[in-house]
């Protein structure tokens, strides 16, 4: 413990100089710049070091010159898909679908809103007592929130969800035991025949992968307009334009919302329109655009169910501030969706689709299930299961594929 303590203050202390250097210097600085910055200070105060710890040493201090400090080396192992920092002393990283703590630690909460603020400071955002929250993408598009006291008990909380480098297709998902062949097939289809689908599920289920495979199903001569908070989909599609929401400026001016994109997109001649997530006014103007000429749209939705997600967009659309009776939402909601895929993260940390609903319009919308994930039981900490179609699924997915032969699609 005091050898670490006393690496900890060398670190600070080379940190601090470097820094001091880097910045006298009018020219740009990088890695290697840094690295010999640290070498000489390391000579010229005769410290006496292992080479092992010394190298360790020098990449601590490039890391929280140039870097991330501390998470630098979570965020190179690839296994680490979300980083949790709660406060200076509890840190959690997932791997593979499971949390658990890392050894790493922070100095004081001071040394967490250090590395906050050099997350922040390249985006342009700030984090302070007068907007103790932010959301925020990394060059890389992994995806940050940031949230800080008084609305913090615990100090500066930090949770980073990485983003892959390269995304799965629908063959990766099979493998990974998310969906099926046939399951596939049936997705295939129906984005194929232009039906508007729904990927619900909670935080972590892996909704995004999910969407941006199937979307690798668009034909090539289509032309797609993706709406996002924090851009995160990655599509293979050749005809891609990619829209981001703005926060507001420092002086709370600027906004642009998810709800100003969408209709904007309408104006570009979209084929298909893209929400990476519904969560306010925008799902009335996704629903009109997939109910008026914009069919074959995506998006995804925060829900536990495939019956939630039909609530949910009903009440989401209430919310709006266009006054729409509830008979007409419960309507427009009922034509606009065509078919729900539910995605769960299981015990075991794997992210499977549970359920593939179908939806067609009635008084209120009427869900049909068409297949179904049914768990066994773990088996040495691997949930097994299969999936189950049910009834009247042949039927759907005759008329669907029959559709997608219609359209063009082979």
């Amino acid at each position: 413990m005091a050898h670490d303590d006393r690496m900890r203050t060398l670190v600070r202390h080379l940190r601090e100089r470097a820094a001091q250097e880097a910045s006298a210097n009018a020219r740009h600085v990088d890695a290697v710049a840094v690295r010999a910055i640290v070498e000489r200070l390391i000579d010229d105060e005769r410290h006496i070091i292992p080479s092992a710890s010394r190298r360790h040493i020098v990449q601590s201090v490039i890391d929280e010159v140039l870097g991330l400090g501390l998470l630098e080396v979570l965020l190179r192992d690839p296994s680490v898909s979300e980083v949790m920092v709660n406060g200076p002393r509890d840190v959690f990283v997932e791997r593979a679908g499971r949390l658990t703590r890392s050894e790493v630690t922070f100095d004081d909460e001071a040394h967490v809103l250090h590395v906050i603020d050099r997350i922040l400071a390249p985006l342009g955002r700030r984090i302070d007592e007068a907007s103790p929250m932010v959301d925020a993408r990394l060059a890389d598009g992994s995806r940050i929130n940031a949230i800080i006291p008084p609305l913090s008990l615990s100090g500066p909380v930090l949770t980073i969800r990485r983003f892959a480098g390269h995304g799965l297709d629908g063959g990766g998902l099979v493998e990974r035991g998310t969906l099926s062949e046939a399951m596939l097939t049936l997705l295939r289809d129906a984005v194929r025949a232009r039906r508007n689908i729904l990927v619900t599920g909670g935080t972590g289920s892996g909704k995004t992968t999910t969407l941006a495979a199937i979307c690798a199903f668009v034909p090539e001569s289509e032309r797609l307009i993706t709406i996002e908070d924090a851009a995160e989909l990655r599509l293979t599609c050749p005809h891609v334009v990619r829209l981001e929401s703005r926060p507001p400026s420092l002086e709370g001016r600027g906004a642009v919302p998810i709800r100003a994109l969408v209709r904007n997109a309408l104006r570009m001649r979209p084929d298909r329109i893209i929400v990476g997530e519904v969560r306010g006014g925008e799902c009335v103007d996704m629903l009109a655009a997939m109910t008026t000429g914009h069919e074959g749209s995506l998006s995804t939705l925060h829900a536990s169910s495939p019956q939630d997600a039909i609530r949910r967009l009903q009440t989401l659309a209430l919310m709006g501030d266009v006054e729409i009776p509830y008979s007409a939402v419960v309507d427009q909601v009922a034509h606009a969706i065509d078919l729900i895929v539910h995605q769960s993260r299981m015990s075991d940390g794997r992210r499977r689709i549970v359920e593939i609903t179908a939806v067609a319009p009635g008084r209120e919308a009427v869900l049909t299930p068409l297949v179904r994930f049914a768990a066994d039981g773990l088996e040495n900490g691997v949930l097994q299961g299969s999936f189950h179609w049910q009834p009247g699924w042949e039927e759907w997915a005759g008329r669907n594929h029959e559709a997608a032969s219609m359209v063009g699609a082979p």
